[in-house]
């Protein structure tokens, strides 16, 4: 039988004894994992090159759908890898972003009239319907073979089924985003916002970005002559109205840090709101957007770097560039520009696309890297670090093709 031991019995020095060890073993933890970072850093970091000096819009624009198309075709589905980790292979693919890459192969194809962008689209959106859930719902996560649903993702593949409705009119599609329409209207709350449905990949209760899932929504309605769809998107874009702030600020707006968050999250409620508000012709929903898109022209400094994280002030809370972020606010920006005329949004585009452009690396030998774009700048940065994302080299593609078409 072993002893009875009780405190009063037990050695106070052999406590502290504990402590002290528990205590260096986790700093010794802590340092081991930096000095790991440290070491990846130096051996990942220099395969992505920055170059200052090669700012040709069109040649940028075609080595990132150049590089979407690999991702595509680097698996074995139709679907678009997530990514590249540096030093790494594809990735499998990624429903979420899938969806909105495809929504702007459509885009390209309209503009450029290749029609090898819309049979890629037309396959994405196919690789969609054969793994949409049973509810309607599209999976959270990276394609997997027990799926949860996401009603952010369930958004914004509703926008690539939607733009080849208007596109193709085919009934497979319309079949497709009913079904997701459906059940995104039948878990939404009264008040506009989702609180069920959610990706477990997000952080709980930090979704106001949403509003760019219900713009997916809206879309859909118009592609489909479904009154009950715009209106729900609706909603939810004047719930996310109602609790910006004065100076444009959106709280509750980040996968992770609602106190830091995002300018990608941050990046998704402009997109929302601006394209909800263009689609139903709202002026308050643009208005909102504009307010937030004006902030962030005063938080971007003169070389073009926008703040990774961003205070409720929108002073940077990070030391790194969200590249994602970056190319989605610079698309806003083109937009606002095409609505109003209003130069400071010209200047802005330039601005921010050049810094992009100077940060993506359209001279790789490696194909898996070429023409793909980073999560952060610099690379080791907390987003994406060390990664090729799909969807900021989506957003690269957006931001160039707007600042194209904006007029002389």
């Amino acid at each position: 039988m072993e002893p009875d031991i009780c405190p009063s019995r037990i050695d106070p020095f052999t406590v502290r004894s504990h402590a002290l060890t528990n205590l260096v073993q986790k700093a010794a933890g802590r340092a081991s994992v930096v000095w790991r970072r440290r070491v990846e850093r130096a051996r990942l970091a220099p395969l992505y090159a920055r170059n200052d000096h090669d700012l040709d819009l069109e040649r940028h624009r075609l080595e990132a759908l150049a590089w979407l198309k690999r991702a595509q075709d680097a698996g074995t589905d139709r679907g678009v890898s997530y990514g590249v980790p540096f030093g790494g292979d594809f990735d499998v693919s990624y429903p979420e972003t899938t969806g909105y890459i495809c929504q702007t192969f459509v885009e390209q194809e309209e503009l450029t009239g290749d029609a090898e962008l819309l049979e890629r689209a037309i396959a994405m959106a196919d690789w969609e319907i054969a793994i949409q859930m049973p509810m309607g719902a599209v999976m959270g996560g990276k394609f997997n073979l027990q799926p949860t649903p996401a009603v952010f993702n369930t958004g914004m593949v509703l926008l690539g089924w939607a733009a080849l409705i208007h596109r193709t009119g085919e009934e497979r599609f319309k079949a497709a985003a009913r079904r997701a329409g459906d059940w995104l209207v039948s878990i939404q709350e009264p008040d506009g916002t989702w609180v069920r449905g959610h990706s477990h990949f997000a952080a709980p209760g930090s979704t106001l970005y949403n509003v760019k899932a219900a713009w997916g929504l809206c879309e859909a309605g118009f592609a489909l002559g479904e009154e009950r769809y715009i209106n729900a998107a609706l909603r939810n874009a004047e719930h996310c109205l109602a609790r910006q702030r004065p100076n444009g600020w959106l709280p509750d707006c980040c996968l992770s840090d609602p106190q830091a968050p995002l300018l990608h999250t941050l990046a998704y409620a402009m997109q929302g709101l601006l394209g909800i508000g263009q689609r139903t012709n709202r002026g308050d929903l643009v208005a909102g957007a504009r307010l937030l898109a004006d902030a962030e022209i005063g938080a971007m400094r003169a070389d073009g770097f926008l703040p990774g994280r961003q205070r409720e002030d929108f002073s940077a809370a990070v030391d790194w560039c969200c590249l994602t972020g970056s190319a989605q606010t610079s698309a806003v920006w083109s937009d606002l520009h095409a609505r109003f005329g209003d130069e400071k949004y010209r200047t802005a585009v330039r601005r921010v696309n050049r810094y992009l452009m100077a940060r993506h690396d359209i001279r790789n030998p490696d194909p898996r890297l070429r023409g793909g774009v980073a999560g952060s700048w610099p690379v080791w940065g907390d987003y994406g670090r060390l990664q090729i994302l799909n969807w900021a080299t989506k957003y690269l593609v957006d931001a160039l093709t707007r600042e194209q078409l904006m007029a002389p």
